[in-house]
């Protein structure tokens, strides 16, 4: 009987709130028993294992796994233990510096549940579905397991409260991607972006991390009423870059200044002696200037305006008025064009003469010769 007592007060005094070692001996479903050194092996409930909900104990710990545990309570044959305060404590430490610090982190998502995401950062950490991505997600199904990017936005020990982020870090990789992209611009680069946005006013176009706008103005070298006539979203475009204000981020695009302009390559599309049709434009006192191409316009001097005399080009022309015109010079360099209006007229008339001559001939004979025959009826 003495050995016996002598035995037990071999093992150590163990008291609630104290922290021990130990070697888990046994996983049951709902409990681990631990040797800790003491008379029987202690208890850790599956509740006690984790902040997380847990089904059986086998998905936290193992056989032979060595565990730091806390003493919840202890009885004359029975300790029961806690993995679960440990943790915490040591979590809670290291959310407090990771909040002052702003530190961003990886944790795994444990569960999805309504409202948001649910993580294991020694305490049950939640992710709100707003905080999630920096985009509205409709099913999180897909985030189960999967790890996290995040920072502590919200931390009240008392309330055993964590709320985490994603999207701050989203936000601020964004920022910083964004500012990496605005300082490697260069004005009067050509480069290629995405549509991302089409507005009344123009076109968003992300050019990698940063959107800059291409103004209506700036989408062709046509009059455009809108964008979406020229472009839709998503698609890729070339644009120039215009001007880049570092300060307010804002950028200017041009999608017309990589297109070929109205006059280049021009003599390819009209040679000397041409005639076609064209609008009138503007009538100045000199003559009018007719477009002939989209862009592009001639000047018919007023002295190839009429066959006839004339004092102004209104006495002949109107604006808006479709006219015939022939081509007398092309100058691509100095952007000129020669039109003339009066040598189609000179021409045709020209034709019509010789059409009347070649029927007088072809008749073979004359208003003298018919009078003749007559007289010679009398004799």
């Amino acid at each position: 009987m003495d050995e016996m007592n002598e035995e037990v007060s071999d093992f150590k005094e163990l008291t609630v709130g104290e922290v021990v070692t130990g070697k888990v001996v046994k996983v049951e479903d709902k409990q681990v028993l631990v040797d800790i050194g003491w008379k029987t092996d202690g208890i850790v409930p599956i509740g006690e294992l984790s902040s997380l909900h847990v089904e059986n104990a086998n998905e936290v710990v193992s056989v032979d796994d060595e565990l730091t545990l806390k003493i919840k309570k202890i009885s004359d044959d029975e300790v029961v233990l806690s993995k679960q305060a440990v943790d915490a404590e040591a979590a809670w430490q290291s959310l407090e510096q990771k909040f002052n610090d702003k530190e961003v982190f990886e944790a795994t998502v444990k569960e999805v549940v309504k409202g948001g995401l649910v993580v294991d950062v020694g305490v049950r950490g939640f992710i709100p579905a707003s905080l999630v991505e920096t985009h509205f997600v409709e099913d999180f199904s897909d985030y189960q397991d999967k790890s996290l990017t995040l920072q502590v936005v919200e931390l009240d020990k008392s309330q055993n409260r964590v709320i985490l982020s994603h999207r701050a870090v989203a936000e601020a990789e964004d920022a910083a991607k964004k500012q990496q992209v605005l300082e490697s611009l260069v004005e009067n680069e050509v480069l290629e972006g995405k549509v991302a946005r089409i507005t009344d006013f123009g076109v968003f176009v992300d050019l990698g991390g940063i959107d800059g706008l291409v103004h209506i103005s700036q989408l062709a070298h046509d009059h455009v009423d809108k964008a979406s006539d020229v472009v839709s979203e998503g698609e890729t475009v070339k644009v120039k870059v215009l001007s880049v204000d570092k300060e307010t981020g804002r950028i200017s695009l041009s999608m017309k200044a990589t297109q070929p302009g109205p006059w280049e390559n021009i003599e390819s599309k009209l040679q000397v002696g041409d005639i076609v049709d064209g609008t009138v434009k503007r009538l100045v006192h000199f003559g009018a200037f007719v477009e002939v191409l989209p862009q592009v316009e001639g000047l018919v001097h007023i002295s190839q305006i009429a066959t006839k005399h004339i004092g102004s080009p209104q006495e002949v022309l109107e604006i808006g008025q479709t006219v015939n015109v022939k081509v007398l010079d092309i100058n691509e360099d100095e952007k000129r064009i020669s039109l003339s209006i009066k040598e189609i007229q000179e021409e045709q008339d020209h034709k019509e003469l010789q059409s009347y001559q070649k029927e007088e001939e072809n008749n073979g004979f004359s208003l003298g010769d018919m009078i003749g025959n007559q007289l010679d009826k009398y004799k």
